[in-house]
């Protein structure tokens, strides 16, 4: 069984949860995309300057970062959660410079589950009913929604987590 990021449940909107997720520690890569969980799976199996083999966990965060200018397009990253117990003075040093090594503030953050394939046209569908839901209901949302995912790629697809999300304003 893979290890999951710890969060607290605060409250249910509909088929939506806004969760409590303490300060993560965290291994990114941005603009490779997909082909940043290459990287990142790299770096975990010991491509680091310990030579330290980490821990898979779940979930693989995937966003949209918006470029400053003068690039106006967006670019995708790619984010691993350490297992618990990492700091920042404890995660090894990354060989390869593309992997950032950084803290992921503690947050509030709506998420929504569902089961199955992952596309770009289910993560639209997703988003849409999730910030439908928190607008209904009042919540403000900070920032672009972004996926979670938890499973491996040879799990089948009916049995798959997936999640959209999104930071939210939330006591």
């Amino acid at each position: 069984m893979v290890e999951q990021a710890t969060y607290e449940v605060l409250k249910k909107i509909g088929r939506t949860e806004i969760r409590r997720y303490p300060l993560l520690v965290a291994a990114r890569v941005d603009q490779y995309g997909d082909g940043g969980f290459n990287i990142l799976f790299r770096f975990i199996q010991g491509n680091n300057r310990q030579r330290l083999n980490i821990a898979m966990t779940a979930p693989v965060v995937s966003e949209q970062i918006a470029m400053t200018a003068p690039v106006l397009s967006e670019t995708n990253s790619m984010t691993f959660i350490m297992p618990e117990g990492f700091t920042l003075e404890t995660t090894p040093e990354p060989l390869d410079d593309r992997v950032q090594i950084l803290e992921i503030p503690e947050r509030a953050v709506a998420a929504l589950r569902f089961s199955g394939r992952w596309s770009d046209s289910i993560f639209r569908k997703k988003s849409k009913e999730m910030l439908e839901e928190l607008a209904r209901a009042g919540i403000k949302t900070r920032g672009k929604v972004f996926s979670m995912r938890y499973n491996a790629p040879f799990t089948p697809w009916f049995l798959r987590r997936n999640e959209v999300a999104i930071v939210v304003e939330f006591k």
